[in-house]
């Protein structure tokens, strides 16, 4: 069950929205701690809103004011229909919201979650004139044990404030910090190396599909780390650990292995992608020692994809350059992934023995109803037609969007409209109800 918006310990009251402020907020998470110290179902996200500027410049602050409003009304609404627990929507400064929530969920429920509401929020507002469209980014965590409530809106404002500087994704856990306010680096590290031994590293795989006739392709791999005393580490924070204590080469190793031994079982005509980082393509034996793995594992070399970004390249263009020509011989394809994220050097597309351009999701977020973006995807895709590469769509979160990349071209896709990452037991009954 829900409870209100406003409740007797929420004074504060934003004159705008009607929705409580900061402090209700950080009065809501105390009380929560206090009834329950050690409780981990504490869930929280932070919104921030990209264009609202540009919507008060181009039609006046009481327009703008009137976009606040709907949004609000949007994010109590989704939060009525889809949390089970207590919970508390509030707004901080400016375009942001925050969702404080005792929901009993696992992060993959709360991302989900976050996801949903992203898109809730990104619908097209309507106020006396052209159809407006806000640009939601979001920033969440799970709360510690025991962790204060200045702490944990401390880590999601910080977090919030990465992802507005940057291009990437709009939805971003707060993992590194979360991770940091457990354990020391050097425990963290420690605890890596140990947990390498232990099998504590977990495979997870995003299903891709065909976007022409959404028959399942393959998946991409991904990884969680099960610490023993932090719970679930996402990615991001997994992999800052192993760089700080020089382990991403090993810890990649060992995804690898992982990932490659989970899909030799899958049907034959599903692929693999997988992840490399810069520190695998800057190691002379990374060639060798993955296809020897490649080997060992019985898995095709011509079903594995080779996921690179732009900053593994920008380094030494010349070696990555020939290591992956070497894994192309080998019969591997090759994917830029998180095309269109940033500044994209177009040497990288005459250079390189690339297969694919996976695009960012911001490349995807608009184009069921901007023009503009529209067609700057039907540019891509055109070019990448023109150099023989296929295209792979990343974020896809509604039935418009697919269809629009089908209709665009596109080859392939992945996101959230057809399935979230899936454990290896979960991919692997998909793929048998899924491939004859």
């Amino acid at each position: 069950m829900s409870e209100p918006r406003h409740t007797e310990d929420t004074p504060e009251r934003d004159a705008l929205t009607g929705l409580p402020g900061v402090e209700a907020a950080r009065t809501r998470i105390e009380s929560w701690r206090a009834a329950s110290p050690e409780a981990t179902t504490l869930h929280a996200l932070l919104l921030g809103l990209r264009r609202i500027d540009a919507i008060n410049l181009a039609y006046g602050a009481a327009v703008g004011d009137a976009v606040l409003v709907e949004v609000a009304a949007r994010i109590t609404r989704f939060a009525a229909e889809e949390l089970d627990g207590q919970w508390l929507a509030a707004r901080g400064g400016g375009s942001r919201f925050r969702l404080v929530a005792m929901e009993p969920c696992s992060r993959e429920r709360w991302q989900l979650l976050a996801g949903q509401l992203a898109e809730t929020v990104a619908r097209s507002i309507v106020r006396d004139g052209p159809a407006m469209r806000l640009v939601p980014r979001l920033a969440l965590l799970r709360g510690l044990p025991g962790e204060s409530a200045e702490l944990l809106l401390d880590r999601l404002a910080q977090t919030l404030a990465r992802v507005e500087r940057g291009s990437g994704p709009r939805v971003v856990w707060a993992d590194g910090e979360a991770v940091r306010a457990g354990r020391t680096a050097a425990q963290l590290e420690a605890d890596l190396a140990a947990g390498l031994e232990r099998d504590e590293i977990e495979m997870l795989y995003q299903p891709q599909f065909s976007a022409a006739d959404d028959e399942l392709t393959g998946a991409e791999a991904l990884a969680r780390w099960n610490h023993p005393l932090l719970g679930r580490v996402g990615a991001s924070a997994l992999f800052a650990v192993a760089e700080h204590g020089e382990q991403t080469v090993a810890l990649s190793r060992h995804i690898a292995r992982l990932a490659l031994a989970g899909a030799a079982q899958w049907p034959k005509g599903l692929r693999l992608s997988l992840n490399v980082t810069p520190a695998e393509l800057g190691d002379d034996t990374y060639a060798a020692t993955l296809l020897g793995d490649i080997a060992e594992s019985g898995f095709d070399p011509a079903r594995l994809t080779l996921e690179v970004t732009e900053q593994l390249l920008v380094a030494d263009l010349r070696r990555a350059g020939a290591t992956l020509e070497h894994l192309a011989d080998a019969g591997l394809r090759i994917a830029l992934d998180d095309f269109g994220a940033g500044f994209c050097n177009f040497r990288y597309l005459k250079l390189l023995p690339l297969d694919y351009l996976k695009l960012d999701r911001s490349m995807v977020d608009g184009i069921a109803e901007s023009a503009r973006d529209l067609a700057v995807l039907r540019a891509i895709v055109a070019m990448a037609g023109a150099l023989g590469l296929e295209v792979i769509a990343e974020g896809v979160e509604t039935e418009a969007q697919r269809a629009a990349i089908a209709a665009e071209g596109c080859g392939f896709y992945q996101g959230f409209l057809r399935a979230q990452p899936l454990t290896a037991t979960e991919f692997a009954n998909l793929a048998k109800s899924s491939v004859p």
